[in-house]
């Protein structure tokens, strides 16, 4: 598998996730415990029920753990001339309203909090670019044209 880069907040972010899930995989395992009482019918609905949802926690526990083994976490040595993951952008809609967005790996994006994966079709278009560049963007409303007015390392 090939190197992940995350940002110093993404990777905390992750680790965070992770204690969490922990917290939960225990949890569910002793309720299942509790509940692990077949009846005439065979084993309890609930602990089915929990079963499942303990199949669903070790699974984002092995995907954000694989994460955070292959990560390199990025030291604000961030090259702020182009646009690249660990950047901040401010964009502007041709001749309408401004954008603010972080480029982040896919492991971090989060489009609620203005930021974005690299591999997104918006974090790919601004890839490289530098500022004042204007950049074609296929969105599904149709070709937009964004300008870069700055980019700066994320914080």
């Amino acid at each position: 598998m090939s190197q992940i880069l995350l940002t110093k907040n993404g990777y905390q972010r992750l680790q965070q996730e992770l204690r969490e899930l922990r917290s939960q995989k225990n949890h569910l395992i002793t309720e299942i415990g509790e509940v692990a009482q077949p009846d005439e019918s065979g084993e309890d609905s609930l602990a089915t029920q929990l079963k499942e949802e303990l199949g669903l926690v070790n699974d984002k526990l092995e995907k954000i753990e694989t994460v955070l083994a292959t990560a390199k976490i990025m030291n604000g040595q961030i090259d702020s001339s182009r646009v690249q993951i660990g950047t901040k952008v401010k964009i502007k809609l041709q001749g309408k309203m401004e954008r603010e967005f972080s480029i982040v790996s896919q492991h971090e994006a989060d489009p609620s909090q203005q930021m974005i994966s690299d591999q997104s079709p918006l974090g790919q278009a601004l890839l490289g670019k530098q500022v004042n560049q204007v950049v074609d963007f296929d969105a599904p409303i149709g070709k937009l044209s964004y300008k870069i007015l700055s980019i700066a390392p994320i914080v």
